[in-house]
């Protein structure tokens, strides 16, 4: 089959591999594009995080926090141009959208396109129209909402990097109040935000870890090693397999990763010592982190 050129670039971006590398993963694979990582990193020529960060689409990330952390949304909504995510009418339809979700409480993209807006329309009629107006394709991409603890004890809060190119969304518990909006909270939040948005992790702890990925990740290890050249008895395979797995899920569990401002202490021991400054409780509930244009690719324009 013939694969384009716009193809081998999009998976040289996303893995780090060669040109002729990629083309020949592509063919291999018949042009399934997530299978083409798959064998690249069998052969030891692409890593298992996206090495590549730049967007295939443009638009904004952006957030929005209620009251005192109560109520946060993190939204990414695309478009075709950088020039069409800077102008009033975009930034007004993204700002009206991300305050619709936060009141209403859609469960999913398609539910939001549904629901109507206090102008009367739907959403979906709104898209279009603001799309007929700009004369460029826009899509809503993704969303999440996240509301802290009824009891007062935690804070939803955000970190919003390089003018919407990056965005975190966190849910953290506290054992008071009190101590939810106090300034050692604060700084810890503010820092573990910034921390996600440049590590990147992708669960909170390993037991997080659906076990098809933990399969495919010791299969991948597996197939690395004996790519290697270098034969290795049965018990040993295993013990390299299993180190290699650990490894990579030290890097891509929050939890494990060492702490981007000081990485002689990983996130776990940053919590702890925190803890006790704010008075016990403190844990992560949950995070979202919403990279621009990640893992949307050319072949996708037209989906408004």
């Amino acid at each position: 089959m013939e694969i384009s050129a716009s193809l081998v670039k999009d998976l040289r971006e996303k893995t780090g591999a060669g040109m002729m590398d990629c083309k020949k993963a592509l063919v291999e694979t018949a042009g399934n594009f997530e299978k083409a990582i798959e064998f690249l990193r069998k052969k030891g020529m692409a890593s298992a995080a996206n090495k590549a960060g730049r967007a295939t689409k443009e638009g904004v990330v952006t957030c929005l926090i209620h009251g005192e952390g109560n109520i946060g949304v993190l939204l990414e909504v695309n478009c075709e141009t950088d020039f069409v995510a800077r102008t009033e009418q975009f930034k007004k339809f993204v700002a009206e959208l991300i305050g619709h979700i936060l009141k209403n409480k859609p469960d999913g993209v398609e539910a939001l396109l549904a629901q109507t807006t206090s102008a009367g329309k739907t959403v979906q009629v709104t898209l279009q129209e603001t799309i007929a107006t700009l004369g460029e394709n826009m899509s809503i991409r993704r969303f999440e909402r996240f509301e802290a603890a009824s009891d007062g004890k935690g804070v939803v809060t955000s970190y919003i990097h390089g003018e919407g190119k990056v965005g975190v969304l966190l849910d953290l518990a506290v054992a008071s109040p009190s101590a939810a909006h106090g300034e050692a909270f604060r700084v810890f939040a503010k820092d573990l935000t910034m921390h996600i948005a440049a590590a990147a992790p992708r669960w909170s702890t390993a037991a997080e870890v659906p076990a098809d990925i933990l399969s495919k990740e010791r299969e991948i290890a597996a197939a690395q090693i004996q790519n290697s050249g270098k034969p290795m008895k049965p018990e040993f395979m295993e013990k390299a397999v299993e180190g290699r797995v650990r490894k990579l899920l030290e890097e891509l569990c929050l939890m494990t990763q060492p702490f981007v401002k000081d990485p002689s202490k990983t996130i776990e021991q940053l919590i702890k010592e925190t803890d006790k400054a704010v008075g016990g409780g403190l844990a992560v509930r949950r995070f979202a982190r919403f990279v621009l244009g990640e893992g949307v690719k050319e072949a996708a324009e037209g989906n408004a």
